[in-house]
């Protein structure tokens, strides 16, 4: 299985891959705008990459709830520096996070090898064409509506059914109607996005069941609400819980784990692959 993303190639079975988050906006849910400068975001990138990320997700535009809408022309101003610094200072892949198609074709424009998309859901398809244009790789998340009313939630039936019949259904229209290959492709379920605790604790639990497309699976828990609901765990003491839903994600063939915390969470997948390993051995 590949995944390829402009020059970007990973050929999985590999090492999971960590994808260290980039918040350049003054208020993120995680890190309170703390790399909210060129400079701040830049350095934290880069040490990010040394601690292992392979893939740095850059966003100037928080997805968190009650989070309002940033003009283009800001999220621009915001992260287009910050790619075009990072695509001279590093080799790692870098991916936009943005729903804009604009703000995605200046960033890869800039350097950028991937789109993450948490407005998959989308019924336009200039995003897509962009994304085919540039061969770039796409993060095809799931989520129940657009971002400024995704967090009211979704109702779901089946949780893991509907984001499997989602999947399948945007898979089709990328390959066929859209221009994108396969290898460009990764699926994101969105835990966190429009769901409850117990939809996302089905969805980790039935991890496995979205690799029937062949497709990277990225996972994305790290600090989020849902873990303090289960746990009591305030923002800053998430990483425990964040942990654990990786190493678990890497048994259930999840391939890119999305984290705050890069060097903790490679250490973390690391050692499952390991015992991993041992046990398909046995």
């Amino acid at each position: 299985m590949i995944f390829r993303a402009r020059q970007f190639e990973f050929r999985f079975p590999r090492p999971t891959v960590v994808m260290g988050i980039v918040n350049v906006t003054p208020d993120s849910f995680s890190d309170g705008g703390r790399f909210f400068s060129t400079g701040a975001a830049v350095d934290h990138a880069l040490a990010l990459a040394a601690q292992g990320a392979e893939i740095l997700d850059i966003g100037g535009e928080s997805t968190r709830p009650g989070a309002q809408p940033v003009p283009e022309a800001e999220e621009l101003r915001r992260v287009l520096p910050v790619i075009e610094q990072l695509a001279a200072q590093t080799r790692v892949a870098l991916s936009i996070d943005t729903i804009k198609p604009a703000v995605a074709r200046a960033a890869l424009a800039a350097g950028a090898s991937i789109v993450n998309d948490v407005a998959a859901v989308r019924g336009d398809a200039a995003m897509w064409r962009i994304v085919a244009e540039y061969q770039a790789g796409y993060v095809l998340m799931h989520a129940p509506g657009p971002p400024a009313t995704v967090h009211q939630g979704g109702a779901y039936a089946d949780v893991v059914k509907e984001v499997g019949g989602f999947f399948s259904e945007r898979l089709n229209t990328l390959l066929n109607e859209a221009g994108l290959a396969p290898e460009q492709v990764v699926l994101d379920p969105g835990i966190g996005f429009g769901k409850t605790l117990d939809h996302n604790l089905q969805l980790l639990a039935k991890l496995r069941s979205f690799t029937k497309w062949r497709r990277p699976l990225l996972l994305g828990v790290s600090r989020k609400s849902f873990l303090e609901k289960l746990t009591g765990a305030r923002l800053n003491e998430r990483l425990p819980a964040s942990l654990a839903c990786a190493t678990l994600a890497v048994k259930a063939g999840v391939n890119i784990i999305r984290a705050h915390d890069v060097a903790e969470t490679v250490q973390a997948v690391r050692m499952a692959e390991a015992i991993l390993r041992k046990t398909n051995v046995a």
